[in-house]
């Protein structure tokens, strides 16, 4: 699984013209789902996702999580975070998730999230989207479950 975190003052989703998602200040984070990917392992980035302290405190320091600063989530399913371009310029996305089993473990990240932040907000899994942010630094984390579990 991957996360790609982005503090932000706010941002949105729109599908259609129609906005689907939006937040304040907290984190807009494009998640994309492997094959090999589990609930333990969703599980277990949203608590680290949620613990993420990148927020200012009062001396200047980043030492705040969402909850310090009443922080919201906007996250959006991004399946072109698996893309393997080793062989030509075309990517590959053998590596993502299988559809349904994405859009599982997707829904499954969103209601995790809730049992730590008060507001969650998505986007349509599947849908083209238009994302909108003001990306707060800037400052991007990205976690990978890869990297930081070895699963």
């Amino acid at each position: 699984m991957k996360m790609v975190i982005q503090r932000v003052t706010e941002a949105s989703v729109t599908v259609d013209g129609k906005v689907v998602g939006s937040i304040g200040k907290g984190f807009m984070v494009l998640l994309g789902v492997a094959q090999t990917d589990t609930e333990d392992i969703a599980s277990r980035m949203v608590k680290k996702l949620s613990g993420l302290r990148i927020f200012s405190d009062a001396e200047g320091k980043t030492n705040l999580s969402l909850s310090d600063v009443g922080g919201e989530l906007l996250i959006i399913s991004q399946f072109t975070l698996y893309a393997d371009c080793h062989k030509g310029n075309r990517p590959s996305f053998v590596h993502a998730g299988a559809p349904d089993m994405a859009e599982s473990l997707y829904e499954f990240v969103l209601s995790e999230a809730e049992k730590y932040v008060p507001k969650v907000e998505k986007g349509i899994f599947g849908a083209e989207m238009k994302v909108s942010l003001v990306n707060d630094g800037p400052f991007t984390i990205i976690y990978d479950s890869k990297e930081m579990f070895g699963v």
